[in-house]
This record gives C-alpha cells, structure tokens and sequence, in this order.
C-alpha cells in the first residue's frame, strides 16, 4: 500500500512542479509519469478523472501549503507575515534557478477552456492569503477596509514580483516590494 501513495504523491508533486514551471498547458500526462517515473497504469488507479483530477487536486496542495505558511507566520503580525512570503519565493526562485513560478498564478492564468474550473478554486486560495494578512493587519490596530485593501495590495503585489524575478533572472524585484511594503505598512500600524 506505501508504494501506491507514495506514487500518488510523487504524481501531484510532479505537477505542481509542472505548474511552476511550465505553467497549466504544462501539465501533461506524459509530463508528469516522466517527471514522477510513475507507470502509465497508474494515472486511472490514482486519478480516475485523469489530467482534470490532478490539475483540481495539485493546486489545492500548493496552496494549502502556501497558505499555511501564511497562516503560521501571521501570528507574529503582518510584517512577520510579509517577511516569510518574501523569502518564502527568494527560496523558490532561487533554488530552481529562477524555472518556478507561483503554481496557484500558473492555474490562474495558464489553464485552457478544460482548465476553467480551476477558477473557483484558485480565488479561494488567493481569499485566503488576503485574509490571513488582513486579520493580521486588524490585530494591529488598522481599520478593517484599509487593511483588506492592503492585504490584496500586498498579495498582488508578491506575487506579480515571482513574475518580475523569473523573467529577470533576479530576486531584486521580490526584495524591493517587500522593502517597499514594509515600510507602508509599517506606518499604517505606527
């Protein structure tokens, strides 16, 4: 039993990596057996829906995963919170050598007409994002709608800089947004 969960994980692992990387139009079959070394068999055993099951199921993974750390760090106020995404995507960038992306923004705007019901999903994970910064900007004292309105600034913000950085084969723009975001909502919450 170990073996067939662990191809099933290895499977959605494969494909948010695809996602990262090539974005929805990415996420192959063929792309995830031979990213994952899975035998072809075992895409219907796994994902009885195919490619559609595994582009529901990979996001939602990533942006669990995502979110938690959002979630985790908002504890310790939204500074912490702005901090620990900025270096959260520097690791990413870095480490794949600037090849991936935000895997939640590739299934936003990669997908195809089969990739729509991705959309629900995808607004779900980003509502989240926005309300774990925006509750954590309340707690500070900031006036509820100034903070959603801050929260969306900072999550649009990041992420159009993981953006930035790939095709700059650079960090610079992630750290310049954090730096800039630190500082206004640093004087929000002064």
């Amino acid at each position: 039993m170990a073996p067939q969960s662990n191809t099933r994980q290895r499977m959605l692992t494969s494909a948010v990596e695809l996602l990262q990387e090539r974005g929805a139009a990415g996420v192959t079959i063929d792309a995830i057996l031979s990213r994952s070394n899975a035998p072809r068999g075992s895409v219907y055993y796994h994902f009885p829906g195919g490619r559609n099951q595994i582009m529901t199921e990979s996001p939602g993974i990533a942006g669990d995963t995502i979110t938690a750390i959002i979630n985790d760090s908002a504890q310790k106020g939204p500074l912490a919170t702005l901090h620990t995404f900025g270096r959260f995507w520097t690791r990413i960038l870095r480490d794949s050598d600037y090849a991936a992306g935000c895997p939640v923004v590739a299934a936003a705007v990669g997908g195809s007409p089969e990739d729509q019901h991705l959309a629900p999903l995808v607004a779900s994970i980003f509502t989240n994002w926005h309300e774990a910064l925006a509750q954590a900007l309340e707690n500070e004292g900031v006036d509820p709608a100034r903070a959603a309105r801050l929260a969306r600034t900072a999550v649009a913000a990041v992420e159009g800089a993981v953006i930035l950085a790939r095709s700059a084969r650079s960090t610079e723009p992630v750290d310049d947004v954090i730096t800039e975001l630190e500082a206004v909502l640093a004087s929000v919450m002064a």
